[in-house]
């Protein structure tokens, strides 16, 4: 798969207001980042307690968009188009859209947990929501999460219309992701001096994407005034698990040697999909969907996406530079080790 460029600008000559809700962490930093490249004119909007040193040639708001006046210092501002990176409850929606009714478009990332059947292969915008029973819940967990973005999204179509742009990605992995869901293999495998686990569910599909390339496409819908509804992942079709486990080994230590271990015996020694072995769903198959669903709306409008290989070398050099943190999720070393020498004995 060739490399994955920017997205050309709609009109590389017109500068556009930029006003990003967040804009410091993951996402939102990746489409800031684009903005100013891009030569937009940007501000940022957050609590001013994530990277408050990054992009000084923005502007920096702060305020909590969680309070009824958090807006308040943006009274009357209009821009072109409004990012929302983190928008978890209607409540606080609401707030944003009210407080920038006026302006161009609104952008709102939601996710593909929106879906209510996540079993489904080959899922599209269209397909059936979740619901929730209280939805005025702000608790985020994994029944809720999903149906409250998808409360978010409602709010949003109906302040903006035609002037919504919704963009459901998927798993989003690249430099700077705060979760380390997809970062444990490429840093597993390149600190490995042994084996290293992983489930025996190899062709459990797998779709994910560089947090650059969703951000490129994403700024340059924004420029291209785009509307509607994207679900937004990669790669263009489905591949297997073993695959992408090959392709991140073979990137940061090919002498690295895997080690299958059978998701019964894993059920059994409560080693958990997602958790202990980041990345990988269900054992049964009941979640599959999620890493199945139909991009093509995205791919024609320009969605593209670089190696696997290519992320997974970025990270590891992401995570040095940063001084080689302890990963936030998957096995630690010992547990590893203990479940290779169990799993070695009875063989």
């Amino acid at each position: 798969m060739p490399r994955a460029q920017s997205p050309r600008p709609f009109n590389q000559n017109k500068s556009m207001k930029i006003l990003i809700i967040g804009g410091t962490k993951f996402v939102g930093r990746y489409i800031a980042q684009f903005a100013l490249e891009q030569g937009h004119e940007l501000t940022l909007f957050n609590r001013g307690k994530t990277n408050a040193d990054l992009f000084p040639e923005a502007e920096h708001v702060h305020g909590d968009r969680l309070d009824e006046n958090g807006f308040g210092a943006l009274k009357g501002r209009r821009f072109d188009a409004v990012v929302d990176t983190c928008g978890y409850f209607p409540r606080a929606t609401r707030l944003s859209c009210q407080a920038f009714s006026d302006s161009g478009r609104y952008v709102f990332i939601s996710t593909i947990s929106v879906f209510k059947d996540t079993s489904v292969i080959g899922l599209r915008e269209e397909d059936e929501l979740g619901t929730i029973d209280d939805e005025t819940t702000e608790e985020v967990t994994g029944e809720t999460y999903g149906p409250l973005k998808v409360l978010c999204e409602k709010v949003v179509q109906e302040s903006f219309g035609e002037r919504a742009l919704i963009i459901r990605p998927g798993l989003i992995v690249g430099p700077h992701d705060p979760t380390d869901r997809f970062t444990y293999w490429p840093v597993r495998f390149a600190m490995a001096s042994g084996p290293v686990l992983a489930p025996d569910c190899k062709n459990q599909p797998v779709q994910q994407i560089d947090v650059r390339d969703l951000c490129s496409w994403t700024g340059s819908m924004i420029e291209q005034g785009a509307s509607g509804v994207y679900t937004a992942t990669g790669p263009d079709s489905p591949v297997p698990l073993s695959l992408v486990l090959e392709e991140v080994r073979q990137a940061v230590n090919p002498g690295a040697k895997i080690v299958w271990a059978n998701t019964a015996w894993l059920t059994e020694k409560e080693v958990q999909p997602w958790s202990d072995l980041p990345m990988v769903l269900p054992y049964d198959g009941s979640n599959d969907g999620m890493r199945s669903v139909d991009i093509s709306k995205a791919l024609a409008a320009g969605l593209k996406f670089r190696p696997t290989a290519e992320t997974s070398i970025d990270i590891l050099k992401w995570w040095k530079a940063e001084g080689s943190s302890a990963l936030k999720t998957g096995l630690s070393d010992e547990r590893e080790a203990e479940l290779l020498g169990e799993l070695s004995v009875e063989r």
